[in-house]
């Protein structure tokens, strides 16, 4: 994923696959994680931003997701 410009490091990586590009080798990022640091990203809380559904409360990140501080300038 290619990510430029509010508020995101420029110019570096993050993350490596293995040699033949199947599988994370290094410093992986889950999409709930990535979804929460766009969210955070956009000015949302991504723990508030909640819909009612069945009797529960939904979130997009579930309830796994983290901003990756790495990723931030």
């Amino acid at each position: 994923m290619w990510m430029a410009g509010g508020g995101v490091k420029g110019g570096f990586e993050y993350g490596e696959s293995d040699e033949l590009g199947f599988n994370v080798a290094n410093n992986g990022v889950h999409i709930h994680d990535l979804q929460a640091t766009i969210l955070h990203q956009l000015g949302f809380d991504h723990e508030k931003l909640t819909y009612h559904f069945q009797g529960r409360d939904y979130r997009l990140t579930d309830v796994h997701g983290h901003v990756v501080k790495d990723l931030l300038a």
